[in-house]
């Protein structure tokens, strides 16, 4: 994870959402925001990403990545997002893998899943005041989480 892969965001809809996805993935690894947007559309008539709890995990495989991405958009208010549990969200971790990395691509979904669900994190994450301080927390719990 890198600074310009995190953002707080005006979005009001899921169609905001994945723009501004598409928009951050573009700034911070330098890839094509209507490739990306097209991907994670494509990804989302298949079923909501909406994870519940107040977070979505919109994702898809790019064809020509080296590896996997993801950004972070909190969302200044809450929108829907068709979750699951019928939450707005208000935190929207996005990741981009290679068109042919199944198993690192399902590894990293999980690991965000596991990030989320950490009642702690979650909270961490949704009060934090400005992208420093969410990229600090991200960089934190990482790190923590490889050691």
């Amino acid at each position: 994870m890198k600074p310009e892969a995190v953002a707080i965001v005006e979005a009001g809809d899921k169609r905001a959402i994945l723009a501004e996805l598409s928009r951050t993935f573009a700034l911070a690894w330098h890839l094509d925001p209507e490739k990306v947007l097209e991907k994670l559309e494509e990804r989302e008539k298949l079923g909501s990403t909406g994870f519940g709890r107040g977070v979505a995990i919109p994702h898809a495989r790019i064809e020509g990545l080296p590896r996997p991405v993801a950004v972070l958009l909190k969302l200044r208010q809450p929108a829907d997002f068709a979750a699951a549990d019928g939450l707005p969200v208000d935190l929207v971790f996005g990741l981009l893998s290679p068109e042919n990395c199944g198993a690192t691509h399902l590894h990293a979904l999980a690991a965000i899943s596991r990030l989320v669900r950490d009642e702690r994190v979650h909270e961490a994450l949704s009060e934090a005041p400005d992208e420093e301080a969410l990229f600090g927390l991200l960089t934190n719990v990482t790190d923590r989480d490889a050691a």
